[in-house]
């Protein structure tokens, strides 16, 4: 079993900076067990795939339009997952959520994820 609770959003200018954490907290097995990722979902619109990194951090991976300005991270040890986003623009104003799964495949799908955080609003205005 998996937990997750988000945690670092609020209201930033374009051009701004924020950290989003999540907290994993697991049970009956290791943390690098599960990948873990985070989507977004905007108002009225589908839950999107932001950020994914792999059981011990090694290999990450963006959705496009990041380009370049998140970063994931984790700390198996802490039990921590971030996204540190630069250069936030009014679009990526949306619930950020945090995800985990113990599979391997269609990582950037919601459908592979069956362990969710409660959730984390960013807002960016303009």
């Amino acid at each position: 079993q998996v937990h997750l609770v988000e945690s670092g959003g609020g209201l930033v200018q374009a051009g701004g900076s924020l950290r989003l954490s999540c907290v994993v907290s697991v049970s009956g097995v290791t943390i690098n067990s599960y990948h873990l990722a985070w989507f977004r979902q905007a108002p009225g619109k589908e839950r999107e795939f932001v950020a994914g990194v792999d059981g011990n951090g090694r290999y990450t991976y963006y959705g496009d339009f990041v380009q370049g300005r998140f970063t994931i991270s984790r700390d198996n040890a802490k039990g921590l997952v971030a996204l540190q986003m630069n250069s936030l623009k009014p679009e990526d104003t949306a619930v950020y959520y945090c995800g985990a799964t113990s599979g391997y495949v269609h990582l950037k799908s919601v459908s592979a994820y069956d362990s969710w955080g409660q959730g984390t609003q960013v807002t960016v205005s303009s």
